[in-house]
């Protein structure tokens, strides 16, 4: 009797830890249970969205918080019009065009002008550098930082495209005349300077340069 009770014991144990394994244990296919989320009374976003036709790559991700609101169906446009447009690559681009333009310009380099720039843009630069070395000035500017891009107009006119792109930038100028002498400027005291340039390309064309097209200073 004895023997049977202890059996009948060690058997119920066996189940119980039998049991406990399948039960007290997660499989994985049961329902996590659900917290109760508080009340959210914000508005939801409302985001514009892309017309029939559109490509979304035209606005990717991280870029299109840098393009006004102007300026964003111009950019659609030439994305479908060259499948091969990548925004984030030309944004960058147009941050080093700047950057090399203007070093250019202050060191009166020509050939790499007529390279960026369009003809009549290049013979705007070209002009005031003449002026400058035929009055005997030098400048000695740099580029401290660039502050912002933004896309403020685009467009396309079958088969140009157009990008219009503000630059918020820092920029120290330094005039010296030709006895060397300091005539303008400080390259101490960086000048906050706001340009708006547009560039411009034919898609249909072999070349994937852009071109600087227009500029102008706010």
């Amino acid at each position: 009797m004895t023997f049977t009770i202890v059996l009948l014991a060690l058997v119920a144990a066996f189940l119980g830890l039998r049991l406990y394994s399948v039960l007290g244990k997660r499989t994985g296919h049961e329902q996590e249970p659900v917290a109760r989320q508080p009340i959210d009374n914000t508005p939801p976003i409302i985001r514009q969205p892309l017309v029939a036709g559109d490509s979304a790559s035209a606005l990717p991700k991280g870029d299109s918080e840098a393009i006004e609101v102007a300026a964003q169906s111009g950019v659609r446009a030439i994305a479908n019009a060259d499948r091969s447009f990548d925004l984030g690559l030309f944004m960058e681009g147009s941050k080093s065009a700047y950057k090399m333009v203007l070093e250019a310009y202050w060191k009166g380099e020509k050939e790499a002008l007529r390279f960026l720039c369009d003809d009549d843009v290049y013979a705007s630069f070209a002009d005031a550098i003449d002026g400058r070395i035929a009055r005997g000035e030098t400048l000695e500017n740099r580029l401290v930082r660039i502050e912002e891009v933004r896309v403020v107009d685009a467009s396309f006119d079958h088969p140009m495209a157009r990008i219009t792109i503000r630059f918020d930038a820092d920029i120290a100028s330094l005039v010296k005349d030709s006895d060397g002498n300091v005539i303008g400027g400080s390259m101490t005291d960086a000048v906050e300077t706001h340009d708006i340039w547009t560039f411009m390309r034919d898609v249909k064309s072999g070349d994937r340069n852009w071109k600087l097209d227009e500029t102008d200073s706010v």
